[in-house]
């Protein structure tokens, strides 16, 4: 497959460019007092480990660049109640438009249905896309280390933060683990599956594992698909899984999450 993240990114920055001209910088954040205030989103988890739980971010998402529509009937207000039920500790809401059929409505909806913290599952490369994210209610943005340069990752982190919402920075290799680990965010994601090539392997968290500090809390993302994965990741001392398409796939999403992680 040809290099999607490079697509993806140049047509994230005609994005920005074309939000911006609808709504320059300064109007998006004069609305930053309408948002609704922050849930903390790395407390969540942190306190469903405290419980000796696994802590489950919950994915909201319609489609994705390799496998076309995975739920074809998609009600985030639903699904969002469903995971809540289920036992997750936080949900990650797709927001992007043309790759993964997302919508800024998407996150909107789920955040209203549940009491959970949500992430903005986005590719976010301008600060725009941060003053956005909390102006929709989001209480955590996903920065991927691999699109974005070390002063880009320092910027976009900090104005998170100054906002109020937490921060999950994505690595994918042991060099951009320790680009992430120049900026103080808690919460460090690994994902096992290739964004040049999406392939999945969950070798990739257990071999880095070891290499995230302590003071950081380690999230796995994708390829977790049945009990056997998660008890691999939890026998390793992960207990933070970032989860969507195996929830998408079933007919009742949030039962699917039960079933999982806490037994049928």
């Amino acid at each position: 497959m040809s290099d999607i993240l490079n697509t993806i990114l140049a047509r994230k920055s005609q994005e920005v460019a074309e939000r911006s001209a609808r709504v320059p910088l300064a109007a998006l954040k004069a609305r930053l007092g309408e948002a609704p205030p922050v849930r903390g989103f790395a407390a969540a988890l942190q306190a469903a480990i405290a419980q000796g739980d696994p802590a489950v971010i919950a994915e909201i998402k319609k489609a994705s660049p390799s496998k076309g529509v995975i739920r074809a009937d998609f009600r985030p207000a639903e699904i969002a109640v469903g995971y809540e039920f289920g036992g997750a500790s936080c949900l990650s809401v797709l927001t992007d438009v043309d790759f993964f059929q997302g919508a800024d409505a998407y996150l909107q909806q789920a955040r209203e249905a549940c009491t959970l913290p949500v992430l903005r599952k986005d590719f976010v490369v301008d600060p725009y896309q941060v003053v956005e994210a909390r102006v929709l209610g989001a209480d955590c943005v996903l920065l991927i280390v691999s699109a974005l340069d070390d002063r880009q990752l320092a910027e976009l982190s900090d104005l998170a933060m100054q906002l109020g919402m937490d921060v999950l920075v994505e690595v994918h290799d042991i060099d951009e683990l320790e680009r992430a680990l120049q900026v103080p965010v808690p919460l460090v994601g690994i994902n096992n599956r290739n964004l040049r090539t999406f392939e999945v392997s969950l070798e990739t968290t257990l071999s880095m594992k070891d290499a995230v500090p302590r003071d950081r809390l380690l999230v796995t993302e994708s390829g977790i698909l049945g009990p056997a994965d998660v008890k691999t990741m939890r026998d390793a001392g992960i207990n933070a899984f970032l989860v969507g398409e195996a929830f998408m796939r079933v007919q009742e999403p949030g039962e699917g999450l039960r079933q999982l992680f806490f037994g049928a």
